[in-house]
């Protein structure tokens, strides 16, 4: 007979599925408004009550176990379809589109234009689920998706938003600072490289070594090296001065655009993948979806108000 405590506490699995999201304790507790500690504290009692570790504490980041895994799967669904039903339950709100994408398109490029939406569109909410794992758009109750597909594998109905290139971005501060020379890729010796450690391999244009290659020096060995498990914070710590890091142009040329960033090295290598817009099925009955879609498509035209350099 299982007994009601089977299951943890729900402010525990609540906390859980942020941090799992962000996977960070301080964007977690920013994002619940509350300490770092108190998101530690139910990260700990939840491991404990489960009897399994859900995060892998490393140095500088956090990763999933398996178990954390397996059990953000479970939480991501159960909290989309609760948030779902309340808005049904609700029935009197605002339309809104729900949207699944990554921590880095909602964080460098979608949020920085949204406010653009709000102003055409007023009587619509959007509600961004931003997260590093690729989900289900139908399980997740989700309108539409953006994501980044080899352009052969993109479905028919896909609208393409842009293509992508890969090139070494630095704080023109930090050059300023050091007076080092960032001219050619043998520069690179006399900088410190700020790494994306993808270890499922889903972004390998983003490596270091592959890029180093293309570009000619294969064997460079640079002054230093910062490793990140996620990449956006790599891209966070080059606008802080930390080093040099591999960007997607895409995502980066707001920050390219402002002078947060600079480019200097001519090397830029496209790689063989594009951001999308997927549409779930359930977006057929939202009225909400097609002007979202409209104006996503008008900020990502190359003559759009949105558009990269």
């Amino acid at each position: 007979m299982h007994k009601q405590h089977d299951l943890p506490p729900l402010d525990a699995l609540r906390t859980f599925e942020v941090a799992a999201r962000h996977l960070s304790f301080t964007r977690a507790a920013e994002e619940l408004f509350v300490t770092q500690s108190a998101v530690s504290k139910q990260v700990i009692a939840l491991e404990s009550a489960l009897a399994t570790r859900l995060f892998e504490r490393k140095t500088r980041a956090l990763a999933l176990t398996t178990a954390g895994e397996r059990l953000q799967r479970a939480t991501e669904a159960a909290f989309a379809e609760l948030r779902a039903a309340a808005a049904e339950l609700r029935g009197g709100d605002e339309p809104t589109v729900t949207l699944a994408t990554t921590q880095a398109f909602a964080s460098f490029w979608l949020i920085p234009r949204l406010a653009d939406f709000r102003r055409s569109h007023p009587g619509i909410d959007i509600r961004i689920s931003a997260d590093t794992r690729l989900v289900d758009l139908e399980r997740g109750r989700f309108d539409a998706a953006v994501r980044y597909l080899q352009d052969r594998n993109a479905p028919a109905a896909a609208l393409r938003l842009f293509g992508d290139t890969v090139l070494p971005v630095v704080s023109p501060a930090l050059l300023k600072k050091t007076g080092k020379p960032l001219a050619k890729p043998a520069d690179l010796a006399h900088h410190i490289l700020l790494v994306y450690e993808d270890d499922k391999q889903r972004r390998p244009w983003l490596s270091w070594p592959v890029w180093l290659e293309m570009a000619g020096v294969p064997d460079l060995r640079p002054a230093g090296s910062i490793a990140f498990n996620q990449y956006e914070p790599s891209i966070r710590a080059a606008v802080d001065g930390q080093g040099v890091a591999l960007a997607s142009l895409a995502l980066v040329a707001d920050l390219l655009k402002q002078g947060k960033l600079v480019a200097p090295l001519p090397q830029r290598f496209s790689n063989p993948r594009s951001y999308y817009l997927l549409l779930a099925d359930r977006a057929a009955t939202n009225p909400a979806v097609e002007p979202f879609r409209q104006w996503l498509a008008r900020q990502a035209d190359p003559d759009g108000p949105g558009a990269t350099p």
